[in-house]
């Protein structure tokens, strides 16, 4: 994918948007990777993104593992490379299966033996295919994960899914030498299927 967009080096930055550099870089990140290389371009947008980012990545009630298939989950819908390659990666690291992560990649129901895994899936696939959760899923999200727990879920599907628009609107690519993961629809839109009962 070729970038749409200048992908400015820090050498490139002003003041402003080199202090946004350096705290991503100093803070649980690590790198200025993915949408923030387009964000940049605003110094006040990439310092609120990035807060909001390291919360909802690191710092939820939801269970590392649970946050990253929600990732996964949004990633696949809007086939965004970037957010694919990373988080699949990420979710794997915390224990989600190759085998619903092939699933996903490939546009098949994943079939789930832990049933909070299939609860975030239905959720965040709900959520992002009809723009509503189903009262038995909000209500079974509710009891295993506390109010908290569902807004945070909520606000997580919410904010992948502003990176993966940026990831593709913007041409953001992938490490150099990496291969594209992901085949997008060839017509209209992604539907992640429902769970496999």
């Amino acid at each position: 994918m070729t970038p749409r967009i200048p992908l400015p080096t820090r050498d490139d930055l002003d003041e402003a948007q080199r202090a946004v550099w350096d705290r991503v870089v100093s803070g649980p990140r690590g790198q200025v990777i993915g949408p923030l290389r387009a964000a940049i371009h605003n110094a006040e947008l990439a310092g609120r993104w990035s807060a909001l980012g390291e919360s909802l990545r690191f710092s939820t009630s939801l269970p590392k593992r649970l946050s990253e298939l929600a990732i996964c989950v949004t990633g696949r819908r809007w086939s965004a490379q970037v957010e694919w390659f990373v988080h699949a990666r990420t979710a794997a690291e915390n224990g989600i299966s190759a085998e619903i992560l092939d699933a996903m990649r490939e546009g098949r129901a994943p079939a789930f033996d832990k049933p909070d895994e299939k609860l975030v899936y239905e959720f965040a696939r709900a959520l992002q295919q009809d723009g509503r959760v189903p009262d038995a899923v909000y209500a079974q999200a509710v009891q295993d994960f506390g109010v908290k727990g569902v807004v945070e879920l909520t606000a997580l599907v919410g904010y992948y899914t502003m990176v993966s628009m940026t990831l593709n609107a913007h041409g953001i690519p992938l490490p150099d030498g990496a291969v594209e993961p992901l085949e997008a629809p060839e017509t209209g839109l992604f539907h992640l299927p429902e769970a496999a009962p």
